[in-house]
Formats: structure tokens, sequence, C-alpha cells
């Protein structure tokens, strides 16, 4: 007899090659429900920052005696408010559309507006902000301040630690960092200088933003620190949740790419149990609905045999009546 053929193992599964999927584009409503409880959570994050912003922070004693080291001149701010999200979040998605970053940057929020209002710190020019006329006065007993200003301006005179300006701008352009890390493959043990010099980039602008809320006497030193250490954290800890290392072999792409590109027989095996599943839900509903036909026809047969008989008693009770 010839021997028996060799039992051939089955194929390994094909590996795409190339570049990942463009999941935006031709599987952009799928990502979507399949992270919208990241969705859910990312407005959260916007309405708790909101709410921080609105209520009171706590209002530290600040005695005569403290004022010495608060009466720097109150100044405008070099970077406005309302630039921070342009450089910190607009700028950065310009080079990757994703939602990833509104992590980091709300996480940071969150966490610096809690700080704030919980530490109540009164910022180095909160002289002026409590005595807009530069005459001071203060309890009898006490030696506390009492201040005359106007309350929306003494209220942010409360909020100096940590910085938010700085730890805004390290949790967006930190996590930028991050990213062009991964993609030049700065850590390729390759020694090109160049690549470190792009990627410190984003860091010297949020150093220089951090050094501008020093300069402008709105925060001490150890708020512009404390600010960029929360931030540059959660940029890091958020980069790490959705990319590999970037020192790593995998460090170009997310997580969920390289899962679509090493193993695409799961993204099939998903669409084929979805169809099987709709295709099983239509027929039970068919099954059911052909039960509930016979059920309603057995019903319908059994009323009018109901009737039947009672015609039947009906007229026999009424030749009773009539021969009795």
């Amino acid at each position: 007899m010839p021997p028996p053929p060799p039992a051939t193992s089955p194929a390994p599964a094909a590996i795409r090659l190339g570049a990942p999927h463009p999941y935006l584009r031709t599987h952009g409503t799928k990502v979507a429900r399949l992270h919208l409880l990241d969705w859910i959570v990312l407005a959260l994050l916007v309405a708790v920052d909101a709410g921080l912003n609105l209520i009171e922070p706590f209002h530290r004693f600040v005695g005569e005696d403290m004022m010495i080291s608060l009466r720097y001149p109150l100044k405008r701010n070099t970077v406005p408010i309302w630039a921070v999200p342009i450089y910190a979040v607009a700028g950065p998605m310009i080079i990757f559309i994703e939602e990833w970053l509104l992590f980091s940057v709300l996480i940071t929020a969150v966490l610096t507006d809690a700080i704030k209002d919980g530490v109540g710190r009164p910022r180095p020019n909160f002289f002026w902000r409590c005595f807009p006329d530069g005459i001071p006065k203060y309890n009898n007993i006490t030696r506390g301040v009492i201040c005359h200003g106007d309350k929306s301006v003494i209220k942010e005179g409360h909020k100096s630690f940590p910085s938010g300006h700085t730890s805004w701008s390290f949790a967006g352009l930190g996590f930028l960092s991050w990213y062009l890390a991964g993609k030049i493959k700065a850590f390729d043990r390759g020694g090109h200088v160049a690549k470190l010099c792009i990627v410190v980039l984003p860091l010297l602008i949020a150093a220089m933003v951090g050094v501008s809320r020093v300069d402008d006497y709105w925060h001490h030193w150890q708020d512009v620190f404390t600010g960029g250490i929360l931030g540059l954290v959660v940029a890091s800890f958020c980069y790490l949740q959705f990319f590999p290392p970037p020192a790593g072999e995998q460090g170009f792409w997310p997580h969920a790419y390289f899962e679509h590109i090493l193993h695409p027989e799961v993204e099939n095996q998903v669409q084929l149990t979805a169809t099987s599943n709709h295709h099983q839900g239509l027929d039970m509903r068919t099954n059911n609905q052909s039960l509930d036909s016979m059920e309603e026809g057995r019903r319908a047969r059994l009323v009018s045999l109901a009737r039947k008989l009672l015609a039947i008693a009906e007229a026999v009770v009424a030749g009773r009546k009539f021969y009795g």
C-alpha cells in the first residue's frame, strides 16, 4: 500500500502588506459606533471641566504680611487664553486627525481645574486684583485681606496652582511629540540628531509658554513646573494607551491598525457573524409569524365550532319546547 499523504497543516492567515486600511474613510461609521462609549466620556469630561470653571475656588487665607510677595503688576497675557486650544489642540490635530489627543487635553484640563479649585493659591498679582485702587484694607483682628475689587477678577486670582496654560500645552504638544517620535522612528538607534530635534520642538514651545506665565506674573514658578509635569504625564499615558512605544519596531501605527494588518480574518469573522445573526433573526421572526398565524387559525376554527354547537343546542331546546 502506498503511504498515506502527510497531514497538511492549515495555512497561516494572510498578512496584509503596505499601509493599513484608512479607517476614517472606509470604516468611519463603524469605528464611531465601536467607540461610542469613548465619545460619551469625552462629552462628560467637557461638562465636568465646564462645571469646575463655574464653581467658586477655595479662598485661601491671605494676610497682610503675605502681600509682600503678591504685589507684582497685573499684566495682560502674552499668550491669550483663546490661543491655547489653537496651538495645543487644533494645531496637532491638523497633523493627525484623530480623537486621541482630545483625551489627553480634556483629562489634563479636568485635573488642572480641580486642583486649582481645591488649592486656591493666590496669583503673584493678587494685590492688584484685591485692591485695584491700590488702597489695601485688612481685618483688624486677623489682618486678613478684605478685597473690594471685581468678583470675577478676584475669583481668577485664587487659581494660581497649577498653571492651566502650561498643563494644556504639555498635554497637547507633549502628545504631538510622542506621535512624531513614532512616525519618524526617532529612537531607531540610527543616531540621527535631526529626528531628536523634531521631537523636542513641540516640548520647547510648551516650555516657552510656561516661561511666559512667570514673566507675566500670573503664576509662580512652582505652578508652571507642576503644570508641565501634569500635562506631560497625562499625554504619555494617553499616547501609550493607543500607540506602541515609539522605540519599538511597531511604533509607527496605532494598536488598532496592527490588529487590522495581522488579523484581517477577525474583521471578516465579525462581519460574517453579524450577517449570520441578522439572517437568524429574520428566520426567527418569520417562524414566529407563521406560528402566530397557525395559532390564530386554530382559535378561529374553535370559535366557529363552538358557535355551531351552540346553534345546534338552541335548535334542540327550541324543538323540545315546540313538541312539549
